[in-house]
């Protein structure tokens, strides 16, 4: 069996088990046909240009970092790329045989009716929404990343480059933007109309139109409408889809595939959920650990603070006080010493002959003559 068909039926199958859900969609091999009123995007191969304006859409509406290349240069679509974590969604070129200009396909996140990475997540970080998106939540994310190894079309991205917080990246069909009644930003600007917005069952109505009108621009094939178990973002094409690089993933969805695992491996069925449970709560327990550290660490500090600043201020106290009797003391000395000098020379002069007070006052005016 391939590691990563054997990794998809293990984490299903462990997921079913893990969250209690005894009766889960994978253990019961019910299968979810998504909201009936969901929405969704058809992309039209064939009216596609290749202008890169979805991506710079994406770009802004996301606030994504800015790329290496601005997304005027088309010369980016001469290599074939994929999303990462900080890209959402990427333009295709693609040459067929029998045409003689090339072929555009945009890539993101193609929100799965059953959704394979909802399936695998354990403390369910992922949500179907009911207007048809597939959005997630890091804070509940363990970082895992076995949504990676369970979606079909290899999505979901990890943040690689970020060492504290790293997060799980994709497109989220501009879950917000329409929960405000506005499109999603790639579809907004696509200026050929390439994209189209509505609920999904209207759009397979659109695809299916064009087809029966113009048998000759289109392959008889939505590609969406089964694969999966059906997705949100449905694709019209002019040649096979295969050859614009869309895979055969079959017509089953991701829960409806473990099921028949549940009852194949029920030991490892029994161990993989424990595992995943163990790490989950090993991961929190050393959260908690870490706060009550850091709590500890900060009372510490403030206590060890004031401490320094009240022996600072006493010792402060101390001097201004040793300073102030000094300095009274001084003064003292200073206006005894006066005191006594003033005493010292009241006194001479109390003492002083009484002759040599009257010289020159007493000679009489005979002697002067």
């Amino acid at each position: 069996m391939h590691r990563r068909k054997f990794l998809s039926l293990l984490g299903g199958a462990g997921l079913a088990s893990a969250m209690g859900v005894t009766k889960s969609q994978a253990a019961s091999g019910h299968s979810f046909n998504g909201y009936p009123d969901a929405m969704g995007v058809l992309h039209d191969s064939t009216r596609c240009i290749g202008c890169r304006k979805c991506e710079e859409a994406c770009y802004q509406v996301n606030d994504l970092p800015k790329p290496e290349k601005e997304f005027k240069d088309l010369t980016v679509l001469d290599t074939k790329r994929r999303t990462d974590a900080k890209t959402y969604t990427v333009v295709n070129k693609y040459n067929t045989a029998g045409l003689e200009h090339p072929i555009f396909r945009k890539q993101q996140c193609n929100h799965c009716m059953e959704p394979a990475c909802a399936s695998a997540c354990f403390v369910k970080a992922f949500t179907k929404n009911s207007d048809g998106s597939v959005t997630y939540n890091g804070d509940l994310c363990v970082g895992c990343r076995y949504c990676m190894i369970a979606c079909p079309f290899s999505v979901p991205t990890f943040e690689y480059d970020d060492a504290f917080d790293p997060l799980i990246q994709k497109c989220t069909m501009c879950h917000p933007r329409i929960q405000e009644g506005k499109l999603p930003g790639c579809v907004e600007i696509c200026p050929k109309e390439a994209l189209t917005f509505g609920r999904r069952e209207d759009l397979l109505g659109i695809a299916r139109d064009r087809i029966r009108k113009y048998p000759d621009r289109y392959v008889k094939h939505i590609y969406g409408e089964h694969e999966a178990g059906g997705t949100n973002w449905l694709y019209l094409s002019g040649v096979p889809h295969t050859e614009l690089g869309q895979i055969e993933v079959g017509k089953t969805s991701a829960p409806e595939l473990t099921s028949g695992a549940l009852g194949a491996v029920p030991m490892v069925v029994g161990i993989w959920p424990v595992l995943l449970t163990g790490a989950y709560a090993i991961s929190k327990r050393k959260e908690k650990i870490a706060q009550e550290e850091k709590a500890e660490a900060v009372r510490a500090t403030r206590e060890s603070a004031q401490e320094e600043a009240e022996a600072a201020l006493k010792a402060a106290m101390d001097k201004a006080t040793k300073d102030k009797a000094a300095a009274v003391e001084r003064e003292v000395k200073k206006a005894v010493a006066e005191a006594e000098k003033a005493f010292e020379e009241k006194l001479a002069a109390a003492q002083a002959p009484a002759g040599e007070a009257d010289t020159g006052a007493g000679e009489s005016p005979e002697e002067e003559a």
